[in-house]
């Protein structure tokens, strides 16, 4: 949804933007056009080869770029490091890229064979191997459910732990044909889907990042500046859409009479009513973009920190 991302950020010239999740800087290229030659860019990904296409993409975009090796949970941080205290817009841009989908040595597909790895880090943290290879039946059966709302994630955890008993479950092709074995094939939806996002966001710790950037982020809008969250998995969506609300100023009545407000700090409001969805030309172009959903907070004057 670019087209609405960027009239949810809506970029000013000489503005300052972070991109949490830079990818190949389709976003990116966007936002510092508008923002021109006075604007500045902080990019940040955890994934080296994505931010080496991305250089290679805003190389001819006027404009400041600071591109930096990282995850989005450290946005605070990562601004401070590089002279950022203040920004104008924020975008975040959940979930795994169609880059690494598409490479079978990174393990984040069923689609295709390959080693089961699901870092977006290559060069830090355990695989998914690794998870599987060291965790008790009771850590992969919360890992499951609760980071990909597996119903079965107790039998699908017992048949994980029953089958690396007999050989290391290291490759994308053996933890799918584990799924299908254990889950059944029920309609279209591969039975290997929820457990490749449970795995994926447990190895990369996804939702917890999503969080802090939020958080983190909002204080360092500048009042008008704005926070864009993009998402693909209902968790994801729902820890946007929770973050964002605690964040919006809503009038409480007192039992003595009168109104206070109340809101976690900094205070924001919502840009659209209800979360964006791509239309049905983007989807036939794009059948990913299908369960992609657009949030955008703006933070208000007011509540700094003391």
């Amino acid at each position: 949804m670019p087209d609405e991302t960027i009239r949810g950020l809506s970029p000013r010239p000489g503005g300052v933007y972070i991109d949490g999740t830079l990818g190949s800087a389709g976003h990116a290229s966007m936002v510092l056009r508008l923002a021109g030659p006075g604007g500045t860019l902080l990019g940040i990904d955890r994934d080296e080869e994505a931010l080496e296409r991305a250089e290679k993409a805003l190389a001819s975009v006027p404009g400041r770029k600071i591109l930096v090796h990282g995850r989005h949970g450290d946005i605070a941080a990562i601004a401070a490091a590089n002279g950022i205290d203040r920004a104008d817009g924020i975008l975040v841009d959940c979930g795994v890229s169609s880059d690494q989908l598409d490479t079978p040595e990174r393990g984040f597909s069923f689609m295709s064979d390959g080693p089961l790895d699901m870092r977006m880090d290559k060069s830090a943290g355990e695989s998914a191997a690794d998870l599987i290879a060291t965790r008790t039946a009771d850590e992969i059966e919360r890992i499951l459910r609760e980071y990909g709302e597996e119903p079965r994630a107790h039998a699908l955890a017992k048949a994980i732990v029953e089958a690396r008993s007999k050989a290391p479950v290291a490759t994308t092709a053996q933890l799918a044909a584990i799924a299908e074995r254990t889950l059944g094939r029920r309609g279209a939806k591969n039975p290997a889907t929820r457990a490749f996002q449970a795995f994926r966001m447990a190895v990369n710790g996804e939702l917890e990042d999503l969080s802090r950037a939020i958080e983190d982020g909002l204080k360092l809008l500048r009042p008008g500046g704005r926070f864009a969250v993009i998402t693909f998995e209902s968790l994801c969506d729902r820890i946007a859409k929770r973050r964002f609300a605690a964040h919006c100023v809503r009038r409480v009545s007192l039992p003595q009479g009168g109104e206070r407000e109340e809101f976690e700090p900094p205070p924001a409001r919502l840009v659209f009513k209800k979360a964006l969805v791509p239309g049905e030309a983007e989807i036939a172009a794009n059948p990913r973009a299908r369960s992609a959903k657009l949030r955008v907070a703006e933070r208000m004057p007011g509540g700094e920190a003391a």
